[in-house]
């Protein structure tokens, strides 16, 4: 079976942790390469060299450069005498979110994984989470969790869509756990109003699942205020183990709010967001 290639960004806090744990659980069914980055805040300025020496053409204190360089490859090695030698780590400096995504596609990772304490209120408009905008701007699917999954069974995945568009999706992550699980598949569309029936929808839920090759599945329809209260409430009632869902990634502004995001700031289960064609 071929390696699942995992990317999981970590500042060394308990989050990442968690997003190790249960990627760890869904190396026990499929094979997987796990990568942990850390990523140093310098000015572009500062460049890291890959053999670990700093070159700088700016004003800055190279003494302390060098020492929070120092820091972080102790704790990767750390990392490493925690996990074992099989996981591999990398220390880079950039913008943190921009460099992880130019990483991850650079090497062709399947997945990037984030623990994240999510987001809620004026931070969220603000701010938001790092997940967040990684999840907006990164061609590799995202997956996000807030708190310890290694308890997760993976029998129901649920993929959150809009039906109306049926074509065929870049999801050969999830088809790479559909192989390693066997997971019933729930497709679920949220609706604001009974503007269109419920069997057109299931009609389109059935083209899409053609087109993906999608056999074991089941549909929902449910009516809900929007997409984020649609899935929570679902959640609730359906208890799912994993959530999928796409994202154009027009998100980040008071503005415009991408559903996804929201779930990804809000929800806890864990989430995988991909992006849509």
């Amino acid at each position: 079976m071929e390696k699942m290639k995992v990317l999981i960004p970590t500042d060394f806090s308990v989050q990442p942790e968690y997003a190790y744990i249960l990627v760890n659980k869904l190396s026990q069914k499929t094979p997987i390469d796990i990568h942990f980055v850390h990523v140093l805040n310098f000015p572009e300025s500062v460049v890291l060299e890959s053999n670990g020496n700093i070159s700088t053409c700016g004003e800055i204190d190279m003494n302390y450069v060098e020492s929070q360089r120092d820091i972080a490859a102790r704790k990767l090695s750390m990392l490493n005498n925690l996990y074992g030698p099989e996981v591999q780590t990398h220390l880079l400096s950039g913008k943190i979110n921009q460099t992880i995504i130019q990483f991850a596609e650079k090497n062709q990772f399947d997945l990037i994984a984030m623990g994240t304490k999510g987001a809620w209120g004026l931070k969220e408009k603000i701010s938001g989470t790092e997940t967040q905008f990684i999840a907006r701007k990164s061609t590799v699917p995202v997956l996000s969790l807030m708190c310890d999954r290694s308890n997760l069974e993976l029998n129901n995945l649920l993929l959150v869509h809009q039906f109306e568009e049926t074509q065929q999706q870049d999801l050969h992550l999830l088809k790479k756990l559909i192989a390693a699980f066997q997971p019933k598949i729930h497709l679920l569309q949220v609706a604001k109003s009974k503007t269109e029936s419920n069997e057109k929808i299931i009609h389109n839920m059935e083209i899409f699942a053609k087109n993906n090759a999608i056999q074991d599945f089941e549909t929902h329809v449910i009516q809900d205020q929007d997409v984020e209260r649609g899935v929570i409430h679902f959640n609730q009632m359906n208890n799912m183990d994993l959530v999928c869902i796409g994202t154009h990634g027009r998100g980040g502004s008071i503005f415009h709010s991408s559903a996804t995001e929201k779930l990804i700031n809000h929800m806890f289960k864990p989430i995988i967001s991909f992006h849509l064609k």
